[in-house]
């Protein structure tokens, strides 16, 4: 850029000076935006990390709103020149929130957009641009012929004349204010320094906690307050670590940002709880296996940062980014090593048993219904879902069992046959294997946990049953 280049001077102080390549960040912003100005025809202002404005204008043109029609807005008074601070200030702080660019409008329809500025991962200062008109002309004009007894700021103008200077500004469509936001956010990057993708990390952990947020209004609506309370969703769990091991990274997040929900819903304000439970979370992850074959689980260093950054985290926002991050890195490398060539065949059978684990189905059934030979089946579908189908098909029916014990008054034998079990002995052996107490048990104390299956968490009783 040429160094004697002269750039307008903050309106502040109504002086112009040049502007050296090593200034401030205010110096650079001043300088990047003075193009951005030329190009687009936009206003510019700055404002500081105290929301203190500077404002930027084009040479030789007064038909700048902000002077225009700002300062008689009927919002103004003598005291204030810019009546709409506040409303600015919200917008930033809005556009900071989701590290992203953020439109919005005055009452007269003046548009405006506005995106953060970071230095280190800390917000320094913000970009606002105006001076188009929403393209809505008939919402402008119902909002001045609605107020003909607009006062202006100290009666300095009529309000015809403040009509007129209205609807002399440009028009804009969406689209072209849009790509106006869209081209600013490229220039706030590029003035953000330290953290490079300070603004990416914000609007991802945003996004996050959007969808979060929904998925808790729904649990809200299901259960208002002084209903019973939610517990720790076991379900999502194994579902989660179920989608993990076929290396389904959209089921895996799908299924995470439920239980975080879940977590967030029932724990309000209890950060160190929820991070334990998050702790806990990544305990398991660690343990899945990425190669089969060669029989490797994570590495200890990777297990070891996992764990440190979940320590470390701050926030509940900070928080969900980490164990976000953690299940793309697992499922992507999961998937990677696997490449997943049969995960058409496996969600096949995996709808087919979820239908029918209530009565006795073959190795054989289940393999025609994916397409492939018993033998084959059998090889991917331990490696891919961390377990046979055998235990795969008994974890199901107790966890069938375990909720009939508990919501119904049925007989033991009528909850054995109900659940595919050859009798009520055979069903009590192996729910004990799986549970650590007989069904009456069970049932008297009012439920209990149902374990995740593994060889290193599966009783001696159980061992012995599938010898």
């Amino acid at each position: 850029m040429n160094k004697n280049k002269v750039y307008p001077d903050q309106i502040n102080n109504g002086q112009s000076e040049k502007w050296s390549d090593d200034g401030t960040l205010m110096d650079r912003a001043t300088r990047i935006m003075f193009d951005y100005n030329q190009a687009t025809g936009s206003y510019i202002c700055l404002y500081d990390s105290a929301y203190k404005p500077q404002f930027i204008n084009r040479n030789g043109l007064e038909n700048n709103p902000e002077k225009t029609i700002c300062q008689h807005c009927k919002n103004g008074n003598k005291q204030n020149s810019f009546p709409c601070h506040d409303m600015h200030v919200n917008a930033i702080k809005e556009a900071n929130k989701k590290g992203n660019c953020h439109i919005y409008q005055c009452a007269c329809g003046l548009l405006f957009w506005t995106t953060p500025i970071y230095t280190e991962g800390s917000f320094s200062g913000a970009i606002r641009g105006s001076g188009f008109l929403t393209d809505n002309k008939k919402t402008v004009d119902i909002f001045l012929n609605a107020n003909d007894n607009f006062v202006m700021c100290n009666s300095e103008i009529s309000n015809e004349e403040f009509k007129e200077r209205v609807s002399s500004l440009p028009e804009a469509d969406g689209e072209k204010v849009q790509s106006l936001a869209e081209m600013m956010q490229l220039c706030a990057e590029s003035l953000s320094s330290g953290s490079e993708d300070h603004h990416e990390t914000i609007r991802r952990r945003s996004l996050q906690q959007e969808t979060i947020s929904k998925i808790i209004e729904e649990l809200k609506q299901q259960h208002p307050v002084n209903t019973d309370k939610l517990g720790y969703p076991l379900d999502k769990e194994k579902m989660l670590m179920s989608a993990l091991r076929k290396g389904e990274n959209t089921e895996a997040k799908k299924v995470l940002n439920e239980l975080l929900a879940i977590l967030f819903f029932t724990n309000p304000g209890q950060f160190k709880y929820v991070q334990l439970r998050v702790i806990e979370l990544v305990v398991l992850i660690s343990r899945l296996e990425i190669t089969p074959a060669k029989n490797g689980s994570l590495s200890m260093e990777i297990n070891s940062h996992n764990l440190k950054m979940v320590q470390e985290a701050k926030t509940i926002e900070e928080l969900t980014d980490i164990i976000n991050n953690i299940v793309d890195r697992v499922s992507g490398a999961i998937s990677s090593f696997r490449g997943i060539p049969h995960a058409a065949a496996l969600r096949k059978a995996e709808n087919f048993i979820m239908e029918n684990f209530t009565r006795k189905i073959s190795l054989k059934e289940i393999s025609t219904v994916a397409g492939l030979s018993p033998p084959y089946f059998s090889t991917i579908f331990k490696e891919e879902m961390g377990e046979n189908l055998s235990k795969y098909l008994n974890r199901l029916r107790v966890e069938k069992a375990s909720r009939l014990l508990v919501d119904t008054e049925m007989s033991l034998s009528e909850i054995a046959a109900c659940c595919c079990f050859e009798d009520q002995s055979w069903f009590s052996k192996i729910f004990k294997a799986y549970t650590g107490i007989s069904p009456g048990k069970y049932r008297n104390q009012g439920g209990g946990t149902i374990r995740n299956i593994s060889d290193n968490n599966l009783s001696e009783g159980f061992r012995k049953t599938q010898k």
